[in-house]
């Protein structure tokens, strides 16, 4: 599995999730820049990913939603931040309604994705930044952690070819 290290810091309200990749930084990239590729791995194995507006530049959105296993759908966006191919990707990520609006009684983290090369390859670290301790509680309680374990871990068969 490529995820090599998960911290979570409640002190410092984030969540670190490192993953090393034999491939170079622009096809690790391309995970992120496809939205046909993002929809194979963002969201753990049982509960995938379909993405349904892609503007990957400051200021664009991203709404998606993924299916659970009993065909459960639930909706999420990204409001894009900043980005800089194929080394990096900031963006606020957040829960939506099933109308794709942004749920406001659930929390938004802020997401830093930063590729580097590393020992022959690409270390990507991802980083989640959540605005209160009580917000990262509420996320890590329903799974966040096990989640991005998951869904990057599905990134290596993606890469091989």
């Amino acid at each position: 599995m490529s995820v090599t290290s998960i911290e979570k810091d409640f002190d410092r309200l984030t969540l670190v999730v490192v993953a090393d990749f034999d491939a170079t930084p622009e096809r690790v990239w391309q995970l992120w820049a496809d939205p046909r590729k993002l929809e194979r791995w963002w969201g753990p194995p049982s509960y995938p990913a379909t993405v349904q507006q892609y503007d990957l530049t400051p200021g664009g959105d991203v709404s998606y939603f993924m299916t659970g296993p009993e065909g459960e759908k639930y909706h999420g966006w990204w409001r894009v931040t900043s980005v800089n191919p194929p080394k990096s990707l900031e963006f606020r990520d957040g829960f939506a309604d099933q109308d794709g609006n942004p749920a406001p009684d659930m929390p938004t983290t802020m997401v830093s994705m930063q590729l580097t090369e590393h020992g022959g390859g690409t270390r990507m670290e991802l980083r989640t930044v959540f605005d209160t301790r009580e917000a990262m509680e509420r996320l890590d309680s329903m799974g966040m952690t096990d989640g991005m374990r998951e869904a990057v871990g599905q990134m290596d068969a993606l890469l091989v070819g």
